[in-house]
């Protein structure tokens, strides 16, 4: 490339950059500028707190309109209808954890807030919608709350479109929204009642002999037979098409025989199993897989969820048990008690198509 061809080609890129830079715009100042509220405050400024840090709990979002000299409630927002707590868009208010609005939980995540406004109270919708200016054309099935909180007329106007936190107690506060002498208070609790959904691999229980688990409806003549022996208590994970050992369950690695909560087995008197003495009394199980064999460990380290960090100073009993084919595939793990003569039970637990047997003398 001569000098002539590369001085044309730098003066056509100049001028290329200068009609871009004629073509950008910057904004100006939003008249109802945008605002950010945080409970408690000083999450907002944690990197200046040191040892006195406290933990985002909720955060808003809004635009922040003024009145200028204008009738607000009952005019520029109208009674009876529905407002968008400030302007542009829609509030957007972000719970770190659970928290109960109303009667009604809402797990962590965005939200955005909407009213109805009257005279004497508002009623305060939350939302799952996002990313919406102001309320129309809103999709108002994706609500999940709404509540009724009285309106206060407080003596000092103010000026602009305020979010605030109030602190109640450690486990309350009130979401304050106030614009001229009209204050609102939206009370939220942060330790909700918390209701699990169905699980996956749902609990089941297995005991011996099987008719201890109604001894309501024993005869009496075979009610002291029916005395229950052992309990196992355990939940149930699926194939769902998978390779389980060797694969999901990897070999060398303990498993808690299951899914969730460690497996339990209660003995309600000495036993034998394994071949070792242990007292009656709550233990759990968990077992490391080999491709011919299982180790299990019988131990007193629970409530636990699983093996990981287990205390190896709550064993009370190691032994094996060599694995077996299965007749045909579990789909889902299973444990079977199953009698094998005078006093003795297989505990056989069972999966995909791979099952071991414990011996167990009582």
């Amino acid at each position: 490339m001569n000098f002539k061809t590369a001085f044309t080609l730098c003066c056509l890129f100049m001028v290329a950059s200068s009609l871009q830079a004629q073509e950008l715009k910057f904004p100006d100042m939003d008249k109802s500028a945008l605002d950010a509220a945080t409970y408690p405050a000083s999450a907002a400024w944690n990197n200046y707190m040191g040892d006195d840090k406290k933990d985002l709990q909720i955060r808003a979002l809004y635009s922040r309109p003024t009145m200028k000299g204008r009738t607000i409630f009952g005019d520029l927002v109208p009674y009876g209808k529905e407002w968008r707590l400030g302007a542009n868009e829609a509030v957007e208010v972000y719970f770190a954890d659970a928290v109960e609005i109303g009667g009604t939980t809402l797990n962590r995540g965005y939200y955005t807030l909407f009213a109805d406004v009257h005279p004497t109270m508002w009623v305060i919708k939350v939302s799952t919608e996002r990313f919406i200016a102001g309320n129309e054309n809103r999709d108002q099935s994706k609500d999940v709350a709404s509540v009724s909180v009285p309106v206060e007329h407080v003596g000092e106007s103010r000026e602009s479109f305020t979010i605030g936190f109030q602190k109640v107690d450690d486990s309350n506060c009130n979401m304050l929204f106030a614009w001229d002498r009209t204050q609102v208070a939206l009370p939220i609790n942060f330790n909700p009642a918390t209701m699990e959904g169905d699980d996956k691999s749902p609990m089941d229980l297995v005991q011996f002999p099987a008719n201890s688990r109604y001894r309501n409806y024993v005869e009496e003549a075979d009610f002291e037979a029916s005395a229950p022996k052992i309990r196992v208590v355990y939940s149930r994970p699926q194939k769902k098409d998978r390779t389980i050992f060797g694969k999901l369950i990897k070999y060398g690695e303990p498993w808690r025989i299951g899914a969730n909560e460690t497996t339990e087995i209660t003995f309600f008197q000495d036993v034998k199993i394994g071949g070792q003495d242990v007292k009656r009394g709550r233990y759990g199980i968990h077992a490391v897989v080999h491709e011919g064999k299982w180790d299990f460990v019988l131990h007193t380290d629970i409530p636990t969820w699983g093996p990981a960090n287990h205390d190896d100073s709550k064993n009370v009993a190691t032994f094996s048990a060599a694995t077996e084919k299965t007749p045909s595939t579990v789909e889902a793990l299973a444990i079977v008690l199953q009698e094998k003569g005078d006093k003795k039970v297989h505990m056989v637990i069972a999966w995909d198509n791979t099952m071991v047997q414990v011996p167990i003398e009582y």
